[in-house]
């Protein structure tokens, strides 16, 4: 069978790393040890994302043993400050989540999700809050992968100060209702010479492949697969909806047209 086009030719590269996945997997929200570790197995996610506050209280709902018990030589770990009102918050933590890496035998990590989260209802991310936090960290060798609202411009500059990504929301955290920022989400992608990762509110593999089918170079997800009445089955779909969406969109759509025309061949037909 002739396949032309292999995801596994198709890397992922952010800050020079090659990722063979697309799909980047939240740890937060699941009912158990076990749930989480079989559904980042079955994801077949390389990025897993760990809130830097969280980690430090590792003993309340077991990161530490979830992270022992995955094989962190095939898992690229990346801190996030989840939590952060502040740019000042943020930077701080952003420090303490570069040790954490440090003592989990991490070489040249120095990923960073930065989220400034000023708003408790909608936990949307602050715009100001976060590019301050992100040209700071940028100037001190961190590669930034910044949580924003699906503004081309804010996008737009945080790409010209250093990060290695921007990550604009398809809708608020943990509401499932997905790409609402549709069009913004891809102007975002048209102007962007960094990968555009979709991060929040995906809800269902046909939101992560509408994600990856208009040109984002990847989905993170979290609540989806955590909440999810089989997450290890979600998580699994999820894979295949990341994957499916990319290939459609390096395959290229045929054209849209407004009248309908026949599939089969109609020379030779009588009149």
């Amino acid at each position: 069978m002739c396949i032309p086009i292999l995801i596994e030719k198709d890397p992922l590269i952010i800050s020079d790393r090659k990722f063979s996945s697309r799909l980047m997997l939240g740890t937060g929200k699941y009912k158990n040890f076990q749930d989480a570790k079989d559904a980042i197995i079955l994801s077949g996610c390389e990025i897993l994302t760990v809130a830097i506050r969280r980690a430090q209280s590792s003993s309340v709902d077991g990161i530490d043993k979830l992270l022992n018990n995955l094989d962190l030589t095939k898992i690229w770990l990346m801190p996030n400050t989840a939590g952060c009102q502040t740019s000042e918050q943020a930077i701080r933590l952003a420090f303490l989540g570069r040790e954490l890496l440090k003592n989990l035998n991490y070489v040249d990590n120095n990923f960073l999700k930065l989220e400034v989260i000023s708003d408790p209802k909608y936990l949307l991310p602050d715009s100001l809050g976060t590019i301050t936090a992100a040209e700071y960290l940028c100037n001190k060798n961190f590669d930034i992968l910044p949580y924003i609202n699906a503004d081309p411009i804010l996008a737009k500059q945080l790409e010209e100060i250093g990060c290695v990504t921007v990550m604009p929301l398809g809708s608020p955290i943990g509401t499932n209702q997905g790409l609402k920022n549709l069009y913004n989400i891809s102007i975002i992608i048209d102007g962007a010479k960094v990968p555009v990762i979709v991060d929040a509110g995906i809800g269902s593999p046909s939101q992560a492949s509408e994600a990856m089918e208009i040109g984002a170079e990847g989905v993170l997800t979290n609540t989806a697969v955590a909440k999810a009445y089989s997450p290890k089955d979600m998580a699994y779909a999820m894979k295949l909806g990341v994957q499916a969406g990319r290939l459609s969109y390096l395959a290229g759509r045929a054209e849209i047209r407004d009248f309908a025309q026949p599939s089969s061949p109609i020379k030779g037909l009588s009149k």
